[in-house]
Order: C-alpha cells, then sequence, then structure tokens
C-alpha cells in the first residue's frame, strides 16, 4: 500500500518560511510528476507546483518567485520551498503523486492527507 505523508505546515508570520515535505512509503517502483495542491476555506484546490521525473518544473502564479519544488529521489521524497508567505497562501496543503508499484505497472494518483499552513498578517 503506498502512502505519502507530509509535514512541516504551521502557523508564520507574514513575510516568513516554512518548508513542506512529503514522503511516499510503500512498495514503490517509480514515482512520476509529484505536485502541491492548496484548499482554501471556501475555494477550490489549486495547483501550487509541480515536477516532472525530468525535472521540468511548473508554478502558479501567484507564487513563482516565492516558493520552489524539489524532490529527493532516494530519499522518495517532494518538498515545497515557501518563502516570502502573505496571508493569502494560508490553506491545507496537499501533496499528489503519480506512483507505479510493482503490484502494478500503471501509475496511479496518490494524494497526501494535508498539512495546514496560516500566515498571520
Amino acid at each position: 500500500q503506498v502512502q505519502l505523508v507530509e509535514s512541516g505546515g504551521g502557523l508564520v508570520q507574514a513575510g516568513g518560511s516554512l518548508r513542506l515535505s512529503c514522503a511516499a512509503s510503500g512498495v514503490i517502483f517509480s514515482i512520476s510528476t509529484v505536485g502541491w495542491y492548496r484548499q482554501a476555506p471556501g475555494k477550490q484546490r489549486e495547483l501550487v507546483a509541480a515536477k516532472t521525473s525530468g525535472g521540468s518544473t511548473n508554478y502558479a502564479d501567484s507564487v513563482k518567485g516565492r516558493f520552489t519544488i524539489s524532490r529527493d529521489n532516494a530519499k522518495n521524497t517532494v518538498y515545497l520551498q515557501m518563502n516570502g508567505l502573505a496571508p493569502e497562501d494560508t490553506a491545507v496543503y496537499y501533496c499528489n503523486a503519480l506512483i507505479a508499484s510493482y503490484s502494478s505497472s500503471r501509475y496511479l494518483s496518490y494524494w497526501g492527507q494535508g498539512t495546514q499552513v496560516t500566515v498571520s498578517s
């Protein structure tokens, strides 16, 4: 059973930084694209950043220049470094990964449980 476990959320003042981590566990054969999404109260879940296995990245316009997505393939872990945080960044952040396990050659989409990020003004 593949699982994604997030950590690193919390309360921070505007202008501060946080680093989110998402570790994949289970019998993993390969991880393709990984991404971070967020959902604020009353809003739809939106893509924050994504990174392919080839290294290409994609960021939401609202976080460009402030957030950085990275991955450690040896540790099956993806990170989101968030700098210059603003109150509008307050949301529950979810990691997502396309993972192929040894029991299935297909890439399936997995989600973490979410971690709360709250930015005070």
